[in-house]
Formats: C-alpha cells, structure tokens, sequence
C-alpha cells in the first residue's frame, strides 16, 4: 500500500458537483493498494498514520499526532499512486490492485482507521470521478510504501 497523507486546515471531495466528504482539520489520505496487499499492510500503515506527529503543539512544533488533536480523515483510492513511468510517456498500472481485490481491502483500511481513531472516518466515492479540493496546512505533505518499512 501506498499513501500519499496531506495534513489539511480543511478538504472536501466531491461527486458530480456534490460534496460527499468534508473535514476541517486532520489529514486527506491518497490510498494506492497493490495485489499483494494485506491486513499486515493496513494495520502497520494506519498505526504509523494515526501515530505521525505531523500537527504543532503549543509551541508550534510539529510534536502531535492525529490522534492526539483528535484530527478528522478523509480517505480516497488512489490508484495512480501506483504508475509505472519507466517506459514511454504512458502510465502503466499494472500493479495496482483490481477493483475486486482493492475495494475489501480500502474498506478494511477505513474501518481499522476508525477503529483506532474512536471516530467516522470520512472517503470518497470509491472508482468514481472525484473533485478534491484541499487546504493543504504548511504545506505538509508525507508518503509511505509499506514495501519499504524500514
């Protein structure tokens, strides 16, 4: 899994000119998943997402964590994440995950982050045409690739 996480002062996504998902501040997360994706991936990923200290603290230092300013998420599939440029000018996506395979586990990635958040975890509109539109605060702007954890 791949994500890219963008700290926000607020964002929405919206379908067909209407607003589906809307938060202040949190994060908006770019969700990629691969074939080879499992429960392993979702919950290493959402512990280091939920545990990022990414928001300032009183002294304005970056020391807090989602969790701990009690911060709302927007989470969005993102299968581009994962295109390969290596050859010619045209994406390839071959190792994204197939609709079939990715929409179980975007959906168990959602419920593992609220489960661990104690709240709704807002998204979009998985496989549809989404507008975002997001305050990226900072800008801070964090990506992580299970495949390389350490």
């Amino acid at each position: 899994m791949k994500v890219v996480i963008q700290r926000v002062s607020k964002a929405s996504v919206s379908v067909d000119n209407k607003i589906i998902a809307s938060i202040q501040q949190g994060v908006l997360i770019l969700l990629g998943i691969e074939a080879q994706d499992t429960q392993v991936d979702i919950d290493w990923l959402s512990n280091k997402i939920i545990n990022l200290r990414i928001f300032d603290d009183q002294n304005g230092v970056m020391n807090d964590s989602l969790l701990k300013v009690n911060g709302d998420v927007i989470v969005v599939s993102q299968f581009t994440l994962h295109a390969s440029t290596k050859k010619g000018n045209r994406p390839s996506y071959i190792k994204s995950a197939k609709p079939t395979l990715a929409f179980p586990l975007y959906q168990k990635f959602i419920s593992t982050l609220e489960s661990k958040l104690s709240k709704k975890v807002q998204t979009g509109e998985f496989g549809a045409h989404m507008s975002l539109e997001i305050h990226n605060d900072g800008p801070v702007t964090i990506t992580l690739d299970t495949k390389n954890k350490f």
